[in-house]
């Protein structure tokens, strides 16, 4: 692909300072780093934006092996880790969505090799061959094809070289868990060059199972990419990717972690009111997930003779994922032949959804060097999701709700053990039209002006049934009855076999700012550069379609939008770098999920929760004092609050609940107040052809709240998920040149236990496989 430089480039939501690996390339002059992104390639220290960029180098280093590992090398984001992929989530700044809705769009985008995903979830599978990993940091419209209206995570994997070479890495870490990755590229022709990467992974787990003696948290993975270039000019490159990846896990199990009265007597009950060391679960139906992608794309890149580059992106992603659901989190529920809640229920989920994803791109970049400079696009996406949800749980009569069903069927029981069904089928379309683009203008050799654009069309539809599958119409836990399918009235949200939506919205927002090299300003010399900006973001309208939904759920989620203020520094030399970026943002419509006991039953719905805003301070240095040592730092200082929270409405009062506060002041989910990395990298050469190699990367993540507050505005002390400390290191040797590397890898080597996400239902968490001290050894051969 024919790609561009310039020395001020005010046409890219860009890169800020380097975090612990930043892909660095300097100059013959030794004072510029050239960080390579999606459009062009740019001087870092005089891009107006803030992302981190993960490169190779540190994803190795750091054994990071999935989206869920970044959050310990880039202190803004942090991750969500659900059941399964589909409702995991990121968050950057403390803004994202966390959902179990089709019809609801991420707040953070991701990318992979230019393309679009549509859900998150396609994107938590393994990191293999990537060439760097970016994570832009606020709104980012302007110059993206999706919406992104708290940022974007961009991956661009390795392309296909001029030469042949051949790559094998493999890794052994205690518990059995392995991985293995192969990789050869090279010219096919004095025109066509490819490359083919496979990858293998797996794991026993990390949590037993008490009730079958097994092991669980587990997980067998497997990938396969490939790549065809071709050249036919050197003004014309197109570029295709076909991949394919598998993933079976028994991941990820929720544990009892606080007492749940459940089982006490179980091997698995916690040892202690919340039980870090919690390490088992007693569990009679196993959560487990099979998740496939296949998807391709066609890249096209063509250079007129002016210097303009015109780029064609054409995509299309198929997502398959199937999940099995423990639900009761307990062996002994709907064993009994007696009625709930007195003795343990049960409750065990299917689900299944198919999620087929076309887009197209259409970008014009300007030639470098210019006085004014562009990038402008047109982005088209088509996105259709097929879900189907079965729950099997115990017959329900505490409040004599079958009754009338028993009495119509002589010798007919409601207990425990009987167990009735229900299953939703869904259908969800997304279809997203944008003109988005950037402008930059010199108004002198040392300010820099910018304004972007963005203009979108969404348009979001559902059909949604749900069926009682009993043959008597008996409704069980969390299973409504055959008709009218509802335990409710209609007035208080009830619910029914039917429902459907559709809504449409169009959004302009902007961006504007500029650039100042502070050196040019004083007459020569490099000072650094400065920059300020004003960012618009959008995320589009949708539902929150789900198995439990309601008559209150047919009512459309409005658009979150949110108004952005950034200011930065940054400054580069040959050996040290160093950025400060501020930044203020107010979110309007925050689309986020929130307690609802209007009905007199609690649930989680995904509603506008209100107004919110995040501000904060991140702050980058490298320091490389030697050839033989480099230094890093990274902090991201944030406070995300609640502005102005909406209160549910009763639907049959139009009035929200007496006890409702408005929860002012209080903190935003999965935004902790201050996290940071700081890392070391050595590299000793032993004689002419070996080296020692050395990294230690240490990572604090501070506390923070998985739960929305109360309607009366308490903060449920379950929600609270303690901070942690992770302290990660790597050594080895390097010989023959860097052709052959052996290292040793410990993680969490202070051995900190720690939880992610809090499940719910006042006991469950997840515990991840970093909450424990591992060893393990890695071969690394480049041929």
């Amino acid at each position: 692909m024919p790609l561009n430089k310039k020395t001020i480039s005010a046409s890219l939501a860009a890169l800020a300072v380097a975090l612990p690996g930043a892909s660095f390339a300097q100059d013959d002059s030794g004072d510029m780093i050239i960080v390579t992104a999606q459009k062009r390639e740019q001087n870092i220290q005089e891009v107006p934006v803030a992302v981190s960029v993960v490169d190779a180098q540190a994803i190795e280093r750091t054994a990071a092996v999935n989206i869920e590992s970044i959050q310990y090398l880039v202190p803004s984001v942090s991750f969500r880790k659900g059941t399964t992929s589909k409702n995991s989530a990121l968050t950057i700044r403390g803004i994202g969505t966390i959902s179990f809705s089709g019809a609801i769009e991420p707040s953070v985008s991701t990318v992979v090799d230019g393309v679009v995903l549509g859900r998150s979830g396609q994107a938590f599978s393994e990191l293999y061959e990537v060439e760097q990993l970016e994570v832009l940091r606020g709104p980012q419209g302007t110059l993206f094809g999706k919406n992104a209206s708290a940022g974007v995570v961009s991956i661009t994997t390795k392309r296909p070289t001029d030469e042949f070479e051949a790559t094998v890495l493999a890794d052994y870490f205690e518990d059995n868990e392995y991985r293995v990755r192969g990789r050869i590229s090279g010219p096919l022709s004095d025109t066509v060059k490819g490359s083919l990467t496979v990858a293998q992974s797996a794991f026993d787990g990390n949590i037993f199972n008490v009730y079958n003696n097994k092991k669980v948290n587990g997980y067998d993975k497997m990938g396969i990419r490939g790549m065809l270039q071709f050249d036919p000019t050197d003004t014309l490159s197109i570029l295709g990717i076909v991949e394919h990846n598998r993933s079976e896990d028994d991941c990820c199990a929720d544990l009892e972690v606080r007492p749940s009265g459940r089982n006490p007597a179980s091997a698995a009950a916690p040892n202690g009111a919340f039980d870090l060391d919690q390490r088992r679960v007693d569990h009679d139906f196993e959560t487990f997930m099979v998740d496939e992608t296949n998807a391709f794309s066609v890249q096209v890149d063509k250079e007129l003779q002016n210097g303009i580059l015109l780029t064609s992106i054409t995509a299309y992603r198929e997502w398959e994922n199937a999940e099995d659901r423990e639900g009761d989190f307990t062996s002994i529920g709907g064993t009994a032949n007696t009625p709930v809640f007195g003795v343990p229920f049960q409750l065990h989920d299917n689900g299944a959804l198919d999620t087929k994803t076309f887009t197209q791109e259409f970008r014009i970049t300007s030639p470098d060097d210019q006085r004014l400079d562009y990038v402008l696009g047109l982005f088209f996406m088509n996105l259709d999701r097929t879900a189907t949800f079965t729950r099997n749980a115990s017959c329900q009569n505490n409040g004599g709700q079958n009754q009338p069903i028993l009495d119509a069927n002589p010798g007919l029981e409601c207990n425990a053990n009987d167990i009735v069904s229900a299953t939703s089928f869904t259908d969800s379309s997304v279809e997203n039209i944008a003109a988005f683009g950037q402008i930059g203008y010199d108004l002198t050799e040392a300010i820099n002006a910018f304004v972007g654009f963005r203009y979108t069309d969404d348009q979001t539809s559902f059909t949604h049934t749900r069926r009682n599958n009993d043959e008597f119409g008996r409704q069980g836990v969390g299973v409504r009855p055959a008709a009218p399918n509802s335990q409710f009235s209609q007035a208080s949200g009830g619910f029914d076999n039917t429902f459907t939506g559709e809504v449409s919205d169009t959004d302009f927002s902007a961006r504007i700012g500029a650039t100042l090299d502070i050196g040019a300003l004083a007459g020569g010399g490099n000072l650094g550069t400065a920059y300020a900006s004003f960012n618009q973001g959008y995320k589009g309208p949708g539902f929150n379609v789900f198995y439990n939904m309601g008559t209150n759920d047919q009512l459309p989620i409005d658009a979150e939008t949110s108004d952005s203020f950034e200011i930065g520094y940054k400054y580069v030399t040959g050996d040290f770098a160093f950025a400060i970026t501020a930044y203020q943002a107010d979110i309007e419509n925050f689309q986020a999920n929130n307690f609802d006991n209007s009905t007199g039953v609690t649930i989680t719905r995904l509603t506008n929760a209100g107004d919110v805003s995040t501000e904060g301070v991140e702050i980058d240095a490298s320091w490389s004092p030697s050839d033989w040592l480099s230094l890093t730092a990274a902090v991201a200082l944030n406070e995300a609050v609640i502005e102005e929270f909406n209160c549910p409405v009763d639907p049959g009062t139009g009035q929200p609940p007496a006890n409702c506060s408005d929860r002012s002041g209080l903190d935003l989910l999965f935004s902790p107040d201050l996290n940071y990395t700081l890392g070391a990298n050595l590299k000793l050469p032993i004689n002419d052809d070996t080296d020692f190699i050395g990294n230690l990367t240490f990572a604090r993540v501070d506390d923070q709240q998985s739960l929305l507050p109360n309607n009366d505005g308490t903060v449920n002390p379950v929600g609270l998920l303690p901070g942690y400390d992770l302290l990660d290191a790597q050594v080895g040797v390097s010989f023959m040149e860097g052709q052959y590397t052996v290292s040793l890898i410990a993680k969490n080597i202070l051995d900190e236990s720690f939880v992610t996400t809090y499940s719910g239902d006042g006991f469950r968490y997840q515990i991840p496989r970093d909450a424990d001290r591992r060893f393990g050894v890695r071969f690394t051969g480049r041929f």
